[in-house]
């Protein structure tokens, strides 16, 4: 429901209050340890495959090469929203000035739509690797890497611009209160007391376009990688690829799936509680997933770490 009031009487504020992620006082001591633990294990994570990555010849390959743009993008994307999240456990609602707010929201957009065309990426890697092997030093060269991991960068950084850019306009006029542990595009869109039609229509397009067009990609080189490993004559192959590609594509589908059904629709999001549930998903348990998934289970990447132990062990 649009909520029309006369510009004269409008009285923008100065900021927002984050409800957090639970209001139970009995509850929210119990989830900052649970959920300090993991932003710790996330950040662990992801700075051992940077510095892996950074350290070791071996490992300067293309697929390597985005897993490390990836795990630099989890670095920065937990650190936009845990720090919010773990504030609302410890302290209960906090105020929000708006710059701050819209600060945040620039970021967490823009990093979410360059992790969307980077998982993309990803998936194309592994189609040229498995499905056309003889033109891989070509097609995936550094020049072309360095291309698609730039533009995946720059990409939701422009897309982001235009989004924080629609929103921060928009007039809010009171209640303030978001029930969000961080400031996310629904909850802002919600406390709008102008018209959103354009912020939304804005938000439905760059959806469909960054989130349906990166996941196309996604499938698109999966279901190749799948009809060729059903063409290999052993069946150690087909297993081995299958359990790699499987894993995969579970976190890419979980990845997809929330973040699909909170921003891919062309209305605003009532049922807040639902969005918090579905943000934990995307903005929590992917990123301390993805690197075991895609790094940390790799026999490369296990014999790097255990280089590394022997060396600071020598």
């Amino acid at each position: 429901m649009e909520r029309p009031v006369e510009l004269g009487n409008m009285t923008r504020v100065q900021g927002f209050v984050l409800l957090g992620l639970s209001t139970r006082p009995d509850m929210r001591d119990v989830l900052f340890a649970v959920f300090l633990t993991l932003y710790l294990v996330t950040l662990l994570e992801n700075t051992l495959i940077i510095y892996l990555v950074c350290t070791h010849s071996e490992l300067h390959k293309p697929m390597y090469f985005f897993l490390g743009n990836l795990s630099c993008l989890e670095v920065c994307y937990v650190s936009v929203t845990m720090p919010s999240l773990l504030l609302g456990l410890w302290n209960g609602p906090s105020h929000v000035p708006f710059t701050a707010c819209m600060t945040q929201l620039f970021f967490f957009i823009s990093l979410i739509c360059t992790e969307c065309t980077l998982l993309a990426s990803m998936a194309y890697d592994r189609y040229v690797a498995i499905c056309r092997p003889l033109h891989y030093p070509l097609l995936m060269r550094p020049q072309v890497c360095l291309g698609l991991s730039l533009s995946s960068w720059l990409g939701g950084l422009l897309v982001s611009v235009v989004k924080t850019s629609c929103i921060a306009s928009l007039t809010y006029c009171g209640p303030n209160v978001l029930n969000h542990f961080f400031c996310d595009v629904s909850p802002l869109l919600n406390l709008s007391c102008t018209h959103v039609a354009l912020t939304e229509l804005v938000d439905f397009i760059s959806a469909i376009v960054i989130l349906w067009g990166s996941l196309l990609v996604a499938i698109a080189s999966y279901v190749a990688i799948g009809r060729a490993v059903l063409h290999m004559p052993s069946a150690a192959a087909h297993r081995k690829a299958f359990s790699t590609c499987a894993s995969h594509l579970v976190v890419v589908g979980i990845f997809y799936s929330a973040t699909l059904f909170i921003y891919a629709r062309p209305s605003r999001i009532e049922a807040m509680d639902l969005n918090k549930v579905l943000s934990v998903i995307y903005t929590v348990v992917t990123p301390m997933c993805n690197p075991v998934i895609y790094c940390l289970r790799n026999k490369e990447v296990q014999a790097a770490f255990h280089r590394t132990l022997c060396w600071s062990r020598g």
